[in-house]
């Protein structure tokens, strides 16, 4: 099946009255095909995260057009699952009912509802907390019960806007290990946002790097870390010289961006 295009794609957002309006985007135009993992990173307003609305279907383009799978994106669709930094979850509810909470609002039948929850409660390491309401949880076993809801929908594309941001360093390290297997076993196309250079690294066989002001690709990487890094201990993959150079690389990118913005801004260090 085809995968996503984006085509020209142009946000613009209107300013106050006497000021300019704000090119959030600027033709934004790039292919993804079906179960690439692709991650997406650059300096405070570059427009990562108008980008990834504008493809969940939040945002309605100013210019240029969005297909997945052959059709226009024109608002959210089920074909699309997003996962939030802050899981958005129903903390009242338990895993499972959060989990299948997509399925029965489609009509599933029980049977069927309770072997998929099973399926991918084991495949997020929750099978044993399936009765467990959702408070109770640590913030990085929420990750999991959002990233299980999100699978229960089986999207053709999964959005993942800063989804480990808010972890400790020890649980975002297993999650990055969790991602890459669920992307490797589901065969999904993935596009993850983050802040950090090295999760970019370790979580994009394809890495965009974007610019801002306007918001625009500025540069792009084929990697090979995160097929590497499936099943594989990650820390021994952030020690590969390989990997290291990119990571010095793109950090002086994001650095040299960020300093021209400080520039413009008339900020001084």
């Amino acid at each position: 099946m085809t995968g996503l295009s984006i085509d020209r794609l142009s946000m613009e957002f209107a300013a106050p009255r006497g000021q300019a309006p704000v090119l959030a985007l600027n033709e934004v135009s790039l292919d993804i095909a079906k179960g690439e993992l692709v991650s997406i990173l650059g300096p405070s307003g570059c427009g990562k995260t108008t980008l990834l609305n504008i493809l969940a279907g939040f945002l309605n383009p100013t210019a240029g057009e969005v297909r997945l799978a052959g059709q226009p994106v024109r608002g959210p669709g089920p074909d699309r699952g997003m996962v939030f930094q802050q899981g958005a979850l129903f903390e009242w509810m338990t895993v499972r009912r959060n989990v299948d909470f997509g399925p029965r609002m489609k009509g599933m039948g029980r049977a069927e509802r309770e072997t998929l929850t099973d399926r991918l409660l084991g495949l997020t390491g929750l099978a044993g907390f399936a009765e467990k309401p959702v408070y109770e949880l640590s913030g990085g076993m929420q990750q999991r019960v959002a990233l299980a809801r999100c699978l229960a929908n089986e999207p053709e594309l999964i959005l993942m806007d800063e989804p480990l941001g808010a972890l400790d360093a020890l649980t975002r390290e297993k999650m990055q290990g969790l991602v890459l297997r669920l992307w490797k076993e589901t065969g999904r196309t993935v596009i993850l946002i983050t802040h950090s250079v090295e999760e970019a690294l370790l979580l994009g066989a394809r890495l965009i790097v974007m610019a801002p002001r306007p918001g625009r690709i500025f540069r792009e990487y084929r990697l090979p870390f995160a097929e590497a890094a499936v099943g594989a201990d990650l820390r021994e993959i952030k020690k590969r010289p390989d990997f290291i150079a990119a990571r010095d690389e793109i950090l002086s990118l994001i650095w040299g961006m960020e300093e021209e913005i400080m520039g413009r801004s008339g900020v001084s260090a």
